[in-house]
């Protein structure tokens, strides 16, 4: 463990980031539009997601100057992804900012792909289950087979199989596919190849829609192999738990600022039901968790960005603990809402579904309590 304590305060570059961010959400992605959106065929805000990456520069966050980023850390990624998370924005930050980022930056020679990613000209996935956490085995699904005629003058592999339930894969132009094979290796593929196929499936947040992803013969170029493509994948696996954490803390934090809104106004008996001790008492509660949730998230973002030996601690406590606070924070939102909380018109289902979604993104709660234990020599229970 180290003994260094982290800055958790937000510096001026994160609030000012995450005000501008709020600002353009507000404006041109409201929670109207993003609930009407999960009833259309096209679930992503691909116009939103040009203006959050290119205009605001949030796809390139975490990619170096050298290669056309803003050369920033995973702290101000975590505040860009509580931002996102407050407004339930149905944009793919997480999984090609993030995730498909942090494997490029784990490989180390992809600086062309990067600058095309950094502007918001090419998004990326990571061809794996969203609910893969750190430290699984390295994803077999995927398979590498035999070449066809003319391949082996240019270096072109060919993937077969299918992986199911991936995030935010719809809008990519580019997946990062893990491969079986000898050694195993992570793969570039064009989305557009012959060979390569995806389908969309209803998933319970449809602001953030999973897709299963097939390759019969597709065409792909090896980018990592060995020990690099599992140290990639992993990577990827641990900024996507560490960010989502700051993520489900800024749904919470929304949930509990709009339930705080409507207890204000909603009168009952000639009082608002603000006013009511019980009432009270579950808002204070949730206050508290969430409090605590945003130090967990911070403190994951800080290690993250720092490249601490204390990550794996920082990021299992993070996701373990922000994931419960984010459902809770939607049930209570829900229920104290009353009625029109209840109803498809109000916004709180949105929240509720992200969260349970999330909570099961990247290992759930439990998994993660079960490798902090491991991680800091706690005995089973």
């Amino acid at each position: 463990m180290s003994d260094e304590i982290p800055d958790l305060l937000y510096s001026d570059a994160e609030r000012a980031l995450s005000d501008a961010l709020a600002s353009l959400l507000a404006d041109r992605g409201g929670l109207d539009k993003t609930l009407a959106r999960t009833e259309s065929a096209q679930t992503y805000d691909d116009k939103l997601w040009q203006a959050v990456a290119a205009d605001l520069g949030c796809a390139g966050l975490l990619i170096p100057e050298r290669d056309g980023g803003a050369g920033a850390s995973y702290r101000e990624a975590a505040a860009a992804a509580e931002v996102l998370g407050s407004y339930v924005a149905p944009v793919p930050f997480l999984g090609s900012s993030v995730v498909a980022t942090a494997a490029l930056l784990s490989v180390g020679s992809q600086g062309g792909l990067l600058a095309k990613m950094a502007d918001g000209g090419v998004t990326a996935a990571l061809a794996v289950p969203f609910a893969s956490a750190p430290g699984s085995a390295f994803p077999a699904s995927i398979r590498v087979a035999g070449p066809k005629p003319g391949d082996a003058t240019t270096g072109v592999a060919r993937l077969r199989g299918m992986v199911s339930g991936v995030a935010d894969a719809l809008p990519a132009s580019v997946l990062l596919v893990p491969a079986d094979g000898v050694p195993h290796g992570l793969y570039l593929v064009d989305v557009g190849a012959e060979g390569v196929a995806k389908a969309p499936v209803t998933s319970l947040d449809m602001t953030r829609q999973l897709c299963d992803l097939s390759f019969d013969d597709a065409p792909a170029t090896l980018i990592a192999s060995g020990p690099a493509a599992a140290r990639a994948v992993n990577a990827a696996l641990a900024a996507g738990a560490g960010v989502l954490a700051a993520e489900q803390t800024g749904l919470a934090q929304r949930c509990l600022d709009m339930t705080v809104a409507y207890v204000k106004e909603r009168r009952q008996f000639a009082r608002p039901v603000g006013s009511f001790q019980a009432l009270k008492h579950r808002l204070a509660d949730l206050w508290v968790s969430v409090t605590q949730a945003r130090a967990a998230s911070r403190y994951a973002a800080a290690c993250l960005a720092a490249g601490s030996p204390d990550v794996k601690v920082a990021v299992a406590l993070a996701k373990a603990y922000c994931s419960e606070v984010a459902v809770t924070a939607a049930q209570e939102c829900v229920q104290l809402h009353g009625g029109i909380g209840f109803t498809w018109e109000h916004p709180a289902h949105l929240y509720l579904k992200r969260a349970k979604a999330d909570s099961l993104a990247f290992g759930t709660a439990a998994r993660h309590r079960a490798a902090l234990g491991r991680l800091v020599d706690l005995p089973p229970a």
